[in-house]
This record gives structure tokens, sequence and C-alpha cells, in this order.
């Protein structure tokens, strides 16, 4: 699944509706020490370090489709980070390989693989959050690393952002993404031929928390400030 959404890099040529804060005092700010790590894929936050690999990523003219996104300057994007890290409706992580980044925690930007986000986007319903993946590498795609980055971060919305329904934009064409997050258990919703995009959509009910909670039980957070020092 390379990626979701006209939405993704929330610099689609659409405007996005208005959004609430995800929580208190801001959900970026939330995970900026937190990392998640599963059996293939680690999450961290999206810092200063990653940009220049993310920069070199949406140069792609296949992921500027798939994530309708615009080509940015080197120095944009790292106000696109800035902008990111404090904004208080998204949560960003980098999504790495856990057996590189593994040996060698130090070094993340030499692991990065692609990025998942979380956002609201109904202003009346702050348990509503609209999840997007990208595996920006072609040799990760269809290996499960953006199933379970996609899982970790259900889960981490579901347990520290008080998310109880998740919805999907994804282009029609993009056909591994949507068949992903079918195997998710997302039903869809609504088709807009205009943008040429699914809305695919899953109610987090007892019985999906605990599916969802078993599937990302192997996950184990750190600090990533710890794991950054020499």
């Amino acid at each position: 699944a390379p990626g979701t959404g006209p939405s993704a890099r929330a610099r689609a040529p659409r405007v996005p509706p208005a959004r609430r804060p995800l929580a208190g005092p801001g959900a970026m700010r939330l995970n900026e020490d937190t990392v998640l790590q599963g059996g293939r894929a680690t999450l961290v936050p999206y810092t200063a370090a990653h940009v220049p690999r993310y920069h070199e990523w949406m140069k792609s003219e296949e992921l500027q489709r798939l994530t309708a996104s615009e080509p940015l300057s080197l120095e944009q994007e790292y106000e696109m980070q800035r902008s990111w890290r404090e904004d208080a409706d998204k949560c960003t992580f980098i999504v790495l390989d856990t057996e590189r980044w593994s040996a060698q925690p130090q070094a993340d930007e030499d692991c990065m693989v692609g990025d998942v986000n979380l956002f609201l986007t109904d202003v009346e319903d702050p348990t509503l959050g609209e999840i997007e993946i990208m595996i920006a590498e072609p040799s990760y795609r269809g290996k499960g690393f953006g199933k379970e980055a996609t899982l970790m971060m259900m889960s981490y919305g579901v347990r520290n952002l008080g998310i109880t329904k998740f919805e999907a934009k994804i282009g029609q064409e993009n056909e591994a993404s949507i068949s992903m997050f079918k195997k998710l258990h997302f039903k869809e919703v609504a088709v807009n031929s205009v943008f040429r995009e699914v809305t695919l959509r899953l109610d987090v009910s007892e019985q999906e928390k605990h599916w969802l909670l078993e599937q990302t039980s192997h996950v184990k957070e750190k600090s990533y400030r710890d794991l950054k020092l020499p």
C-alpha cells in the first residue's frame, strides 16, 4: 500500500474540513517522545532529521499522485515538519524497518520506509480519526509493513487519543491499499467520483477493540529521547 488519501501530506489540492484538536495540548506533542516497536515496523516521531529523506521520497511522481501532493522545496519541507510537530489535530509517526533500526538505533533516517498519520475530520465528533499510511520505499511494499504500522497507529489512537471510529480515504486506483484496509475490517461507505477516492470506515466496537489490542500485543512502547542518548 504505497499511500492513502488525497489529504495525505496535508498539502492536497482540496481543502480539508475544519478539525478539532485531537487530545488536550496537542496530539503531535503527545507522541513526541513515543516509540512503538513492532515485529516488522517501528514508529518514531517525525523530526527534522527525517526531512531530507522524506523530501527525496516526495519527488516521486507516483507518490505525488497517490497522495495528491504538490512537490515542495527542502525549506518548505522543514517548515511542514515544524508545523506538523506543533499541530494539535494531527499525529504523525515515521515508519522504520525494525530489523535494521534495532542494529543501529541512533541512525533511524537510514531505516525509514514510510509514514503514518492520524487526524480528525469531523469538527462535531472528536472520536473520529482519519488514518493515512504511506510506504514510500517500493522494496518494502506488500511485505506487511503497512499493515503492522496501521494497526499500531490504530491501537495508539484508541488507547491514547480516545478514537472510536476510523476512516481512510484512498484513491480508487490504489487497489492494494483498499484491499489492506478491508482486511483490517474496514467497510467501504462512500465513493467520491470528483476526487476519484473511496472512503472506508471502521467503528471500534468492544469486539473490534479486543481484536485490535490482540493484534498489537507484541508492540513495545519506548522513550525516543532515551534511545537517542549516546
